[in-house]
């Protein structure tokens, strides 16, 4: 099959690698259909992260068709159209119970596309644990379309996991850093959750207008003091309620810091660079900050989200920008790294 395969900094070819095996008893194939980049693959593709001397099948979020299954999988069969959590858990653990494979047990959780486990930017891949990975589109959710169901493997639930633990009162003004495809999707989450305000940060003013399409009020972090001094302004100086960081790298973790009102707190699910980063725990301490950090619990969000995604209740659109055969996936991945105002997400149509 072919498969897209990270090689070095900003080096993507797409090659002819070994058909995936059915992984034990539980586990499925699933033939890919439509695959797509998520902003954590660019920590590969810009060489923040190793990628070993045969390079790595890159990829999380994949929607597709279910090839294959083992004996002991009960959930789906063969022909289902079924999403693929971007994260994996064993399945049958007290953590994974919750719908949380982060805190599975045994093994502990894996993210396809990082090493031991396959890149979804490819013809098909091998599920492990299939009864937990994959969630069955039919009856009233096979009205969700491909883009919709692409952004439920992970950048959705991300975004709706930390306008979750951003833990607003309704009405508040919520603040969001970053606005990528998860910053997007938070914006969209924190307003359905009930903020009074979203002010919405990026130095791309495209992304700034999208977002104030959705509802947001767009912060332009260009002038003197940023983002941190934009927001104080549209705040009064007294900073927002509770701020979402959905960039990960310093200068936006700093910001979203210095951001937040006395009392209130930070939601960080920007995936960080390999770099300590040096938190300002003295004017946390005294300003009473409170700071949450999660990946999205995929499965667990999937009982909120998925019905309202299917009654458009969460809006989806506008969100995936270009779309790509697979083949010309380093031309996808430069698009991507550009991180334009024009560029937001990529889909690869691939079955």
């Amino acid at each position: 099959m072919r498969a897209a395969v990270i090689t070095g900094a900003h080096s993507v070819r797409v090659d002819d690698v070994a058909d995936p095996v059915l992984p034990g008893a539980d586990g499925a194939i699933v033939t890919v259909q439509k695959s797509a980049i998520c902003g954590s693959d660019l920590h590969f593709y810009d060489g923040d992260m190793g990628v070993g001397p045969d390079g790595l099948r890159i990829g999380h979020e994949a929607i597709g068709t279910v090839a294959e299954i083992g004996p002991d999988v009960r959930t789906v069969k063969v022909g289902d159209r079924v999403l693929v959590s971007s994260i994996s858990g064993c399945g049958d653990c007290p953590g994974c119970a919750t719908g949380d494979p982060i805190t599975c047990q045994r093994p502990g959780p894996k993210v396809f596309g990082s090493g031991e486990l396959g890149g979804a930017q490819a013809e098909a891949l091998a599920v492990p644990a299939a009864d937990f990975q994959l969630h069955k589109l039919d009856g009233e959710l096979s009205a969700i379309s491909d883009e919709a169901a692409l952004l439920l493997t992970d950048n959705l639930p991300t975004g709706w996991i930390a306008a979750r633990k951003a833990d607003f009162r309704p009405g508040a003004t919520v603040a969001v850093v970053g606005l990528g495809s998860v910053g997007l999707c938070a914006v969209r989450s924190a307003l359905l959750l009930g903020a009074g305000r979203v002010l919405a940060a990026d130095l791309a003013p495209g992304r700034r207008a999208l977002a104030e399409s959705f509802g947001a009020e767009p912060v332009d972090p260009a002038g003197e003091g940023g983002t941190a001094a934009a927001i104080q302004a549209a705040t009064g100086g007294l900073g927002a309620e509770s701020v979402i960081e959905a960039v990960g790298a310093d200068a936006t973790m700093d910001a979203a810091i210095a951001s937040v009102r006395a009392g209130g707190t930070v939601s960080i699910v920007g995936v960080h660079n390999m770099n300590p980063y040096q938190l300002p725990v003295l004017m946390t301490l005294f300003r009473s900050i409170t700071i949450r950090t999660t990946s999205a619990p995929i499965q667990q969000t999937w009982r909120e989200l998925l019905p309202l995604v299917a009654s458009g209740r969460m809006p989806t659109d506008g969100i995936f920008t270009h779309r790509f055969p697979l083949e010309k996936a380093a031309d996808a991945y430069q698009a991507v790294a550009a991180r334009s105002s024009d560029c937001i997400k990529t889909v690869f149509d691939i079955g």
